[in-house]
């Protein structure tokens, strides 16, 4: 009897516990819902040019597609094609800063799609290159204009404008280890190039090498006033200059130092805005550490951003340098031969940007320095 009450009991229970699980009192579970995929063609980020412009993408998803903008030079319209397709037209408006960045969000449910757009910056402007030609105050009293280049044109000095171009890596990096290779340039050359009245050096590497330009003047002058208004480049290995070789040298019979030379401005870029001037010659010369006071030094701030005037003033008994009328160096003919004063023949003027070698690397390159741009407004030359 006790063993068919408990079986009874069990098929109660069976029955109770059957009904409650279908009654429907459970709560429901909520499921959340798959994000909508929005595609767009083209998928990439866009970069559009200072003046303004626009581009046009196609996106398509499962339901209707709206855009908006973060950036308020940024506007953005939307073509419905169809529901689940539409065409989208972003358009900047002018830029006359610097480069500017800004996202596009399309968005379709609960779906989000981002498009990255950037926008070039405005170009510096360049001085108008004719306000650049009068002549400076710093020309001496009795000297005329008997040579100059102004730089005016949209190509680059050639042979026929009196420029001639030095090429290669020379014997030990020209003399002084310099990493760079001396190229001749060609038309929309990188390298060198005349733009808004300025030629452009520029140093950088292209093909897994620094490429550089040496320019000189195809005649030379004996004694004058001599300038060229610059602005130099910046950075650890960077090495400009503005100098004269004689011209004509028999280099066999006359080598480097008993030919002379003369710095008007060098400088490197790891003391930035020394600018140093030297006259090198058989008895003073940095090879053999015997400059001594033939060398000076004259700190210009500004040297590296903005331009400044250097010049020669040369002359059978003295030769000074300057910039913008001060003074660097200052020395008079000893008398002692050409020893000392190798300084009575015709010289050629030199234009180069070097890189790296026993000065402009001396504490190593910073390859994060290149391109490197060493400008040239002009050069002139005056003779009494």
């Amino acid at each position: 009897m006790i063993k068919k009450t408990q079986l009874l009991l069990s098929i109660f229970l069976m029955a109770l516990l059957s009904c409650s699980s279908s009654d429907g009192g459970e709560e429901p579970v909520d499921v959340a819902p798959s994000e909508v995929k929005i595609s767009v063609v083209p998928d990439q980020s866009h970069t559009l040019p200072y003046h303004g412009g626009s581009f046009s993408v196609t996106a398509s998803a499962s339901d209707r597609i709206t855009a908006v903008s973060d950036a308020s030079w940024l506007s953005v319209s939307v073509a419905e094609q169809s529901r689940q397709v539409a065409k989208i037209t972003v358009t900047a408006a002018e830029n006359k800063g610097e480069q500017r960045a800004g996202t596009v969000t399309l968005m379709s449910g609960n779906g989000r799609k981002a498009i990255a757009v950037e926008q070039d910056a405005a170009p510096v402007e360049e001085p108008d290159p004719e306000e650049m030609t009068a002549q400076s105050p710093y020309v001496p009293d009795g000297y005329s204009l008997v040579w100059s280049d102004e730089f005016n044109t949209e190509d680059f000095p050639m042979e026929a404008s009196g420029w001639s171009y030095e090429t290669g890596m020379g014997d030990y990096g020209w003399g002084n280890n310099e990493l760079q290779y001396y190229v001749k340039p060609a038309k929309g050359s990188p390298v060198g190039f005349c733009r808004n009245g300025y030629m452009n050096i520029v140093a950088q590497k292209r093909s897994g090498r620094v490429e550089s330009i040496r320019m000189t003047t195809t005649r030379g002058w004996q004694y004058g006033y001599f300038e060229a208004r610059l602005k130099l480049p910046g950075g650890r290995g960077t090495w400009p200059a503005f100098w004269m070789l004689p011209a004509d040298n028999d280099w066999g019979a006359n080598p480097w130092p008993q030919c002379g030379e003369i710095d008007i401005m060098e400088e490197v870029g790891v003391t930035p805005n020394d600018i140093v001037s030297t006259l090198h010659a058989d008895g003073h010369n940095h090879s053999n550490g015997t400059e001594g006071n033939w060398t000076s030094t004259q700190h210009v701030a500004t040297a590296e951003s903005d331009f400044h005037i250097y010049a020669l003033l040369w002359t059978a008994d003295r030769i000074q340098t300057f910039v913008d009328g001060r003074l660097i160096l200052d020395k008079e003919n000893p008398g002692t031969g050409r020893r000392d004063w190798p300084y009575d023949v015709p010289f050629n003027i030199k234009l180069n940007l070097a890189w790296g070698g026993n000065w402009g690397g001396m504490n190593g390159v910073d390859e994060l320095a290149l391109p490197a741009r060493y400008q040239i407004d002009y050069v002139r030359v005056y003779q009494n």
